[in-house]
């Protein structure tokens, strides 16, 4: 039976919508929704804005701009944005659990099966032809952010391009390094007053601000390990400017080179859970912990990550909407994101070589190139064809 409040188009007015409802579609979203964050953004737009009028248009619109202008995946953003607006930060805590609840169930049941079985020889065949195939997709994610975020600002395909070079060239990814590119686009674009007095004492103290390194050694989860672990996943989750796979050199150079936690291999596994799953791309960081530390560990660095994103949206969210054409803060996030958009690309070159170690995952890429460009938004459905080619050209 219709209810009788519903409008033109079916629609219940907002203030009519109980948050139960609104509890079950994400969990719902966090079941199906594969495709990304942008396909993500569209299916909440499709239902809550445009088929169910459960949101107004502009609060969504208020929380996609939110999503582009703080560090974090921009899905997971606009999902914790629209709790938010229901019932404040209970309500963002209530949205985003039931949206990253699914993805982070069947995350780590594979990474259960993954460390029972990576021996046997088809596994290693899944991963012969997935590996190859995410290098495809995690390029394409990288042309894709440079061209939104760049546009025809020379400046900032420079500050893509030296990023770019700095990550493929040291195999490492420097996170001051995006801090950098947004206060340079500040000063360039809207200067505050008190620049020139910025020395290399500010520059220090900036320095001294940053998150410390921390080196714990690869086995069990002891507390040493896990505190680690969080610490890194919090830092993570503050500097994953752009998209979510942004935060693919980050882990690569915390997780493979300062701690060696994982193999080169093992993280590119670890990123291709992260995009056969629906939900946020970042739940990688639930396969990851898993492999370090268990349930414990992945529990440890899924909480980690998402804590400053959701912090990024309760905190600021309100000022952020009164404050979003400031100049100095468009002037940042625009340099921040170029910055990412090089990063990733760096890391797809870093990456690549791990990936690609013969003619027939050369191969592969070129054909997940072509896919990737073809058909948008069909990247789960890339990764099953790749493992299926990788199978079958192992010979299982």
């Amino acid at each position: 039976m219709s209810d009788p409040r519903a409008g033109e188009h079916g629609a219940v007015p907002r203030e009519s919508v109980s948050f139960a409802r609104f509890v079950r579609y994400f969990l719902g979203l966090g079941t199906w929704g594969f495709g990304g964050p942008i396909a993500t953004v569209g299916y909440m737009q499709r239902d809550l804005v445009e088929r169910r009028g459960w949101l107004e248009r502009q609060d969504f619109l208020n929380g996609v701009a939110l999503g582009q202008t703080m560090p974090g995946p921009l899905a997971a953003q606009v999902v914790m944005w629209v709790g938010y607006l229901r019932r404040g930060a209970l309500g963002a805590l209530a949205t985003s659990l039931t949206f990253i609840l699914p993805s982070f169930v069947l995350v780590v049941a594979v990474a259960f099966l993954y460390v029972r079985y990576q021996g046997l020889a088809v596994v290693q065949s899944i991963f012969y032809g997935v590996a190859p195939a995410v290098m495809a997709i995690i390029a394409f994610a990288a042309v894709k952010l440079a061209r939104l975020t760049d546009g025809r600002d020379l400046r900032l395909w420079v500050i893509s391009g030296a990023m770019l070079a700095v990550t493929a060239f040291t195999g490492a990814e420097i996170a001051l390094l995006f801090i950098a590119a947004g206060l340079v686009m500040v000063v360039w674009e809207a200067p505050p007053r008190s620049v020139r007095r910025l020395s290399g004492r500010g520059t220090l103290m900036l320095l001294a601000a940053a998150p410390p390194q921390f080196s714990v050694a690869m086995g069990t989860a002891t507390a040493a390990t896990l505190l680690a672990l969080g610490l890194f996943f919090l830092k993570a989750g503050a500097f994953i400017f752009g998209s979510g796979l942004a935060i693919v050199p980050f882990l690569r150079e915390g997780v493979v080179v300062q701690h060696g936690w994982l193999t080169e291999r093992q993280f590119l596994d670890a990123v291709a859970m992260g995009l056969i799953t629906p939900g946020p791309v970042v739940i990688t960081a639930a396969f990851i912990g898993y492999l370090v530390g268990g349930l414990i560990g992945a529990c440890v660095a899924t909480v980690a990550i998402f804590t400053p994103i959701y912090l990024g949206v309760v905190v600021p969210g309100r000022w952020f909407i009164r404050h979003r054409d400031n100049a100095r803060v468009r002037a940042f996030v625009k340099g921040a994101t170029a910055a990412a958009a090089g990063a990733i690309g760096g890391a797809t070159i870093v990456l690549t070589r791990g990936a690609v170690v013969d003619l027939r995952t050369l191969g592969i890429l070129l054909a997940s190139l072509i896919f990737v460009w073809q058909l948008k938004n069909k990247e789960p459905i890339l990764v099953v064809l790749a493992a299926g080619v990788g199978i079958v050209l192992k010979g299982f």
